[in-house]
């Protein structure tokens, strides 16, 4: 039960703020978001993230002009450069395993819960990511079996990080 609603939970809730030392939280994305609604959307929900958690975002280059093949080969050089070693690393990918909004929350918290202060996730350019990219991953997750541009991509995950969040903390924000 809920200390905040009194309603029963469906899926197992961790208040964030007691007896918990914050997690470190990066994105990294390929090339600068785009000016409009993309940005001003992606900016309030890493906002709202970062007043619950510690969140860095880490822009790698685009590669710019080129053959497809070469620009994904490129930035997922790049992503691999920017990972770093004991973090828990999520990369999204439209190949990757499909999750509700609560089954995510657990993963998170489970990995919190086993210690994990580290979590990375990815976000690649318009061309994706290599193979390299996704075995180097803890988990690949997809937000949906449709495709949506990257950019787009950033506003939908950033909401659903906080959205995971805020259901692991047990606020009202998720009324699945």
């Amino acid at each position: 039960i809920s200390q905040r609603t009194g309603h029963i939970a469906a899926y197992p809730t961790h208040d964030l703020t007691n007896n918990h030392q914050r997690m470190r939280i990066r994105l990294i994305l390929v090339g600068r978001s785009e000016r409009g609604h993309v940005a001003d959307g992606l900016k309030h929900y890493l906002d709202r993230i970062r007043r619950m958690e510690g969140l860095e975002e880490v822009m790698v280059p685009d590669a710019g002009k080129g053959e497809p093949a070469w620009q994904q080969r490129t930035e997922s050089e790049r992503i691999l450069a920017a990972l770093r070693s004991g973090e828990r690393v999520v990369v999204l990918d439209e190949r990757g395993q499909l999750l509700s909004s609560p089954q995510f929350a657990q993963r998170i918290g489970a990995w919190r819960d086993q210690g994990v202060r580290d979590i990375t996730f990815v976000i690649g350019g318009a061309y994706g990511m290599t193979d390299a990219v996704r075995e180097r991953a803890d988990l690949v997750l997809s937000l949906s079996l449709m495709v949506f541009p990257h950019q787009l991509v950033r506003v939908l995950f950033a909401e659903q990080l906080y959205r995971a969040l805020n259901i692991l903390k047990g606020t009202g924000y998720h009324h699945g």
